[in-house]
């Protein structure tokens, strides 16, 4: 059995606004336009966050463009998606997210054996100097593999 992941869209924003204290991995109830059109890589995560309503979890905010061949059975682009996971899971993220500075924020969409998958994780946002921190290390470590590869040379 492969482990075949083709990844459709990442949130690169959630890493820079906030720390990932844990991920967890979970599938999507989708309609067919839907599949269809993630298939040919139309989906944003940009502004989606997940939340628990009446013991589910929810995708919320998440674009999903609606499928060119699609017709009046097309699906909503921004509706609420339905997040498939184990009841231990949403118990124990949803209280989580109950405290203060803790949300849920999808960090990445893909198919992992032709289903359709999201991984999530619980994170804390960050404060001003954290960003900053983060992006000075960043430059940092790009200066030095500079230097690194011109004195290789």
């Amino acid at each position: 059995m492969s482990n075949s992941i083709k990844t459709i869209a990442t949130n690169r924003k959630a890493r820079h606004e906030f720390h990932i204290e844990e991920r967890l991995e979970a599938g999507l109830s989708l309609t067919g336009t839907e599949v269809k059109s993630l298939r040919n890589g139309k989906a944003n995560l940009g502004e989606a966050f997940c939340a628990a309503d009446s013991g589910e979890m929810y995708l919320h905010q998440c674009h999903i463009a609606p499928y060119d061949h699609g017709n009046r059975q097309n699906h909503e682009p921004m509706r609420r998606r339905k997040l498939l996971m184990h009841r231990r899971e949403i118990e124990k993220f949803a209280v989580a997210a109950q405290q203060k500075g803790y949300t849920i924020v999808p960090l990445s969409l893909y198919f992992k054996d032709g289903k359709a998958k999201v991984e999530i994780g619980l994170a804390k946002g960050k404060k001003l100097y954290d960003k900053r921190h983060d992006i000075a290390e960043r430059e940092t470590k790009r200066r030095l593999e500079r230097l690194d590869r011109s004195s290789s040379r």
